[in-house]
């Protein structure tokens, strides 16, 4: 578990207590119907195919949340590479709880998973020049808190984990300031003033990138702008400010972007078309 997620693990916690109350609000009336309360079982997680494995802490709490009597061993630990039929986690104690925590266990251990596995195969298609893979906003509401760990645990690196931690100047931001007669610099100087954040501003052009530089901006995030393009505005910065790359970046297409001279590329995809990986829970009882 790195650094962030651990100085926020209470607030991880609560995103567990919420998904279970999404799962056993009303209760496991299968469970409870025709499993004997007192029944004890062992249990085994699965990866039923490749990747990078994230939240194996956060499938034990779930288990945990659900009966802290489980004993819950991880045989892996996060940023592993899984194969087919690895073991990643036993699982022992009562058979009922087990079940109950099986699927939202799984979910969390999938999605975030199948998270770090697509990072790193960024991470892997841009290795060798200076660009930094970072994720975006575009999170599932109420886990992005996990999320951006999970792209963390890929290799990959945070950009903003809420609207406070920096100042991004888009493309609305703007068209609601032109239509007070103020431009791009005008914006620039209004954000640096009583703000100790780091200034981004979102361009889509070779001007717009003039002019956020002359306006000191730290960061300037280049809009779904051509290859050719992106070199020109490295070229013209000269160091300046950080210039990072955004919108339609595939696995396709990274490496020539990576290859313009950028600091940063910013994929909306790690988190919000991540394919999860799939893993199973089999069961042994007693």
């Amino acid at each position: 578990m790195d650094e962030t997620l651990a100085s926020s693990w209470k607030q991880a916690k609560q995103v567990v207590r919420n998904a279970l109350a999404e799962d056993l609000s009303f209760g496991d009336a299968t469970t409870e119907a025709i499993i004997p309360p007192d029944l004890e079982g062992r249990a085994s997680i699965l990866a039923k195919g490749e990747g990078v494995l994230a939240g194996v802490e956060v499938a034990k709490e779930v288990f945990l949340q659900v009966d802290p009597s489980i004993r819950f061993e991880a045989l892996v630990q996060d940023g592993a590479k899984g194969r087919e039929k690895d073991v990643v986690a036993t699982i022992e104690g009562k058979v009922a709880s087990i079940l109950k925590a099986e699927r939202t266990a799984l979910n969390f251990l999938g999605r975030l998973s199948g998270i770090a596995s697509e990072t790193a195969r960024y991470v892997e298609a841009a290795r060798g020049s200076k660009a930094r893979i970072t994720d975006t906003r575009k999170t599932t509401p109420g886990i992005r808190l996990l999320e951006k760990y999970a792209v963390r645990v890929g290799g990959g690196k945070s950009h903003r984990q809420h609207l406070g931690d920096a100042i991004l100047i888009k493309d609305n931001h703007l068209a609601a300031l032109r239509a007070q007669g103020l431009g791009l610099k005008q914006a620039i100087e209004r954000a640096r003033q009583g703000s100790t954040l780091n200034i981004e501003v979102e361009v889509e052009s070779v001007d717009e990138a003039r002019q956020a530089l002359e306006a000191c901006a730290d960061i300037i995030m280049l809009d779904n702008m051509a290859i050719e393009d992106m070199r020109k505005v490295v070229e013209l910065s000269q160091g300046r400010a950080l210039i990072e790359a955004s919108g339609g970046i595939t696995l396709e297409n990274i490496r020539s972007v990576a290859e313009s001279g950028v600091d940063l590329i910013s994929v909306g995809a790690l988190t919000h078309s991540a394919r999860a990986m799939d893993l199973s829970l089999e069961l042994e009882p007693r």
